[in-house]
């Protein structure tokens, strides 16, 4: 069970749109139209992402009147994505030492 919501999570990853979904929502609280015009997506391609990553309970949403807003559900999400980036720095960091 926690390897399967575990590749569920990971699934939420694996698109570039959403990682930047997901840095977004992790300085606070996006609307969804500011999401929608930051990214420069349509209403319909933000719902199936936000529907991907709300399944995978890695993001929440709220009404607040005639809006939709969206934050990260845990603080560790965010550490999750800052870590990836760092090994991705150590594989072009090893990589440019391996060209020299």
């Amino acid at each position: 069970m926690v390897f399967e919501r575990q590749a569920q999570i990971c699934k939420a990853f694996a698109s570039p749109i959403r990682l930047q979904i997901l840095d977004l929502v992790s300085r606070g609280e996006r609307s969804a139209a500011e999401l929608q015009e930051t990214l420069s997506i349509s209403k319909a391609n933000l719902s199936q992402q936000m529907a991907v990553l709300k399944a995978a309970g890695v993001v929440a949403n709220r009404r607040g009147g005639k809006h939709i807003y969206y934050v990260l559900t845990f603080p560790e999400v965010k550490e999750a994505c800052q870590l990836i980036r760092k090994v991705l720095a150590a594989q072009v960091e090893g990589a440019y030492k391996m060209m020299q």
